[in-house]
């Protein structure tokens, strides 16, 4: 019974408004995708490379397509995917651009992320 119920409890489904597993592995591939194709924008402008501006630009778009599979309400959707984006921006400010990101960033984001839970558990209130 226990295994069971664990098991209903783990299922993974994008369809409705819980927080899966599944969404948030969605959430951050689609993060990956829109940052990293910005980063790729920007390395494509700082090197004159149409190829690679243009490489940017399909990531950025399949990000939209990625992000849009988790089936909420709109505005549900991108206030918690927005969470998710600035945590991995920050991320890939500081591993992969190698910036100093300022403590003042850091305590933003974990503004940012108490909004995206008010906007996921509020009608649980």
């Amino acid at each position: 019974m226990f295994a069971e119920n664990c098991r209903i409890n783990f299922i993974f489904l994008i369809s409705g408004s819980q927080m899966t597993y599944l969404a948030w592995l969605i959430f951050i591939g689609a993060a990956i995708l829109e940052v990293g194709g910005d980063a790729v924008v920007r390395k494509g402008l700082r090197g004159s490379s149409l190829i690679v501006i243009l490489i940017g630009c399909a990531m950025l778009g399949s990000y939209g397509v990625v992000v849009n599979t988790v089936k909420w309400d709109f505005s549900k959707l991108l206030g918690v995917y927005v969470a998710v984006f600035a945590i991995i921006s920050a991320l890939f400010g500081r591993f992969v651009f190698k910036e100093n990101i300022p403590n003042m960033t850091w305590i933003g984001l974990m503004v940012i992320i108490c909004g995206a839970m008010m906007i996921q558990f509020a009608d649980k209130m």
